[in-house]
């Protein structure tokens, strides 16, 4: 760094130390107090907390969707979602800070009973399938069952077809999965590769800007202390399997 720059130096002292200093000169003392205000000022909090679920066959790649997301990684080799798993992301949009909490459900059937208490308090639903296995997206109406069964009628949905990088192998196109979502009533439908991190950004960005639209002006304005979106600590266990919606969405 150029001596005079006027940013701060790490320069040696007379004890042998190493201290801060200002252009070769020493810090002012107002100088100083600003940085030190600077570094102790919290990082402004969430205004509001969204919980997003991804679910799916196994294999289908929702805990690789989830990870190039919140972590920017991929795994080759991922081992089988055990129950369910979450991750915590912070975005922004619309002016907002907001917390998402994501939760990684088991493809497999047996976990299905653990699984399906998460989905009344999950604002969005992010339903994937993967494009070579013709068998994961045949199953497709069974994941429709549950949602009908414990989801919210008021939450999002987007329906995924994941391993766009697997082209070549490709079983089921485009114009099948568009079809798909155009029988649920709100359902988004997109094609997405977490391995080439293609549209996954763009997958939980317009899922969480859906919710946000849907929400009351009132909402909106407030804190949301009181409210199920409002910051609390992220829980543990799922609450208690909720009781089946008495209106099923029509497929």
């Amino acid at each position: 760094m150029e001596p005079g720059s006027g940013l701060p130096q790490r320069r040696a002292g007379a004890g042998g130390g190493l201290e801060l200093g200002v252009g070769g000169g020493g810090a002012s003392p107002g100088l100083a107090g600003a940085l030190s205000r600077r570094r102790k000022q919290p990082p402004r909090p969430a205004d509001f907390k969204l919980q997003v679920i991804i679910i799916g066959s196994r294999g289908v790649g929702k805990t690789s969707l989830m990870e190039r997301f919140t972590d920017d990684t991929f795994c080759e080799a991922c081992k089988s979602t055990v129950g369910v798993d979450f991750k915590i992301k912070t975005v922004e949009l619309r002016g907002k800070k907001i917390r998402l909490q994501i939760w990684d459900t088991a493809g497999q059937e047996r976990f299905n009973s653990i699984t399906s208490a998460y989905y009344r308090s999950a604002k969005g639903i992010i339903l994937v399938y993967d494009i070579t296995k013709k068998e994961t997206f045949d199953d497709l109406p069974k994941w429709m069952k549950m949602i009908d069964k414990y989801a919210s009628e008021d939450a999002e949905l987007l329906l995924v077809g994941n391993k766009l990088d697997c082209e070549a192998d490709r079983e089921i196109t485009r114009q099948q999965g568009e079809k798909f979502a155009q029988q649920i009533t709100g359902m988004r439908f997109c094609e997405a590769s977490a391995k080439d991190n293609f549209n996954v950004d763009e997958i939980f960005l317009k899922l969480v800007d859906d919710i946000l639209k849907k929400m009351p002006l009132d909402v909106l304005r407030n804190e949301l202390s009181n409210s199920i979106l409002s910051l609390q600590p992220e829980p543990e266990i799922p609450p208690e399997l909720p009781p089946p919606r008495p209106h099923v969405r029509c497929c």
